[in-house]
């Protein structure tokens, strides 16, 4: 029987300033701690990165960042390597965000060799796959998802998803103020869990699968009650103390045990 905590990883996007930063997080310092079974991370921008290593170190808050270079190092002007993100102890990176792909061009592949470059310094990567509106429309939400996610099985091997975080995020339902029922969500999920399943029945019960599209403090608790959603990548609402705060406390006791 295997153990699925939640994790509510908050997304700030381009957003923050070192005065919000600091009553944001202060904030959420002093509402989650003690949440049976439940993690709570934050990816910040870059600049940001010492200011949250300062003020979560030594904490149950986590921290990382939104994005990372597949090259080790090199000529890469403005570029931020794996190695430089591990100087300020971060334990998570976003790879693949349905942003990166649309609005930079990064390619299935490219996301699974940001997730390799990762791994090798020691990240957990947060795996973002989904469907764009004409996709879903088309039917093909099931193949789109699929070849998202063997770009990164096959250039890593199954059990590279052991130490790794997938997060499913519809692009239809991104700061669109569109969400997927909890039924539609639960739905791509067991399909996701399903084809992980079809290699390894065991890494498919550990992963955590997050779900990504519009989640708010008055739908959360509904999509994480579904068996294959374990908690949520969130956007807007992880710069709103409040909104976060009840988000992570929908998420306490959630445990799946399978």
């Amino acid at each position: 029987m295997a153990i699925r905590s939640k994790l509510v990883a908050g997304n700030w996007k381009m957003h923050g300033g070192t005065v919000q930063n600091r009553s944001l997080l202060t904030a959420i310092l002093a509402e989650t701690e003690g949440l049976n079974g439940t993690d709570v991370a934050v990816c910040v921008p870059y600049p940001y990165l010492p200011q949250a290593q300062s003020l979560l170190q030594g904490t149950h808050l986590s921290w990382g960042a939104q994005n990372l270079s597949q090259h080790e190092k090199g000529a890469y002007t403005g570029e931020v390597s794996a190695a430089m993100l591990v100087d300020f102890s971060c334990r998570y990176v976003i790879v693949g965000h349905s942003e990166r792909r649309a609005l930079y061009g990064e390619d299935s592949h490219t996301v699974a060799l940001k997730f390799k470059a990762a791994q090798a310094a020691g990240l957990m990567p947060i795996l973002c796959i989904g469907e764009t509106l004409d996709q879903r429309e088309a039917g093909i939400t099931e193949h789109i998802v699929a070849e998202q996610l063997d770009a990164v099985t096959k250039l890593m091997g199954v059990n590279a998803l052991v130490k790794s975080v997938l997060a499913y995020e519809p692009v239809w339902a991104i700061g669109t103020g569109k969400t997927a029922t909890p039924d539609q969500a639960q739905e791509v999920h067991a399909f996701i869990r399903s084809r992980i399943a079809a290699y390894s029945p065991e890494v498919a019960t550990g992963l955590k699968i997050l779900y990504g599209g519009s989640v708010k403090a008055n739908n959360a608790a509904e999509l994480f009650a579904r068996p294959d959603i374990d908690g949520g990548l969130i956007g807007g609402a992880s710069l709103i103390a409040d909104e976060f705060i009840a988000i992570c406390c929908a998420a306490k006791n959630e445990l799946i045990l399978e």
